[in-house]
């Protein structure tokens, strides 16, 4: 099933990463709007890729590994392409957090499949909120700067920013809660 529609999907969103390196990168004003609208598609990819998988029952192994890697490394690349222009502590620390979380939680689940209890630390509500406000924050501090320097887009995309971060650290709390018997366990 490597040729699966969902798997398709899932490569077209890990080929839109040096995509949107490119139209970032470009000094002209569509160039940033293209930046947005790629990574809102990859957003929209997300989405449908695991509901295709689901719809159309292919499911796979392959695409069970790349769709994280997928997410991961699109929310890094729209973090890190953003701190050029929000270049403040403050929005640095939240991508630390984001992104420093995401290793952290990869690391885990990783180990939790080694160990037999990979549904301990199975995708909850939060992760799936915090994903829906990262890839918004993102998307709306992605647009052209006129656009999401405007107070509303800004303060609106700052915000959403500040609650994924939030429900980054609580997911992370969450999963480390759930898997923390285990980690005790192996060390004893």
């Amino acid at each position: 099933m490597i040729y699966s529609i969902p798997n398709i999907v899932t490569f077209s969103r890990l080929l839109l990463i040096p995509l949107l390196v490119f139209f970032y990168s470009m000094p002209y004003f569509w160039a940033k709007w293209a930046v947005a609208i790629v990574f809102f598609m990859s957003a929209v990819g997300d989405w449908l890729d695991g509901f295709l998988a689901r719809y159309l029952s292919q499911s796979s192994r392959l695409g069970a590994f790349l769709d994280p890697v997928a997410d991961k490394l699109l929310v890094t690349t729209g973090l890190v392409l953003l701190l050029k222009e929000h270049n403040d502590v403050w929005f640095l620390l939240a991508t630390l957090v984001i992104v420093g979380r995401e290793i952290i939680i990869s690391a885990l689940r990783e180990w939790m499949a080694l160990c037999g209890a990979s549904a301990t630390v199975a995708v909850s509500w939060v992760g799936k909120l915090k994903t829906v406000l990262q890839t918004a924050a993102i998307t709306i501090l992605l647009l052209p700067v006129p656009v999401s320097w405007n107070p509303l887009v800004l303060g609106v995309g700052y915000m959403a920013l500040l609650l994924a971060t939030i429900l980054t650290l609580w997911s992370m709390v969450v999963y480390l809660q759930r898997a923390w018997p285990l980690l005790v366990r192996s060390v004893s």
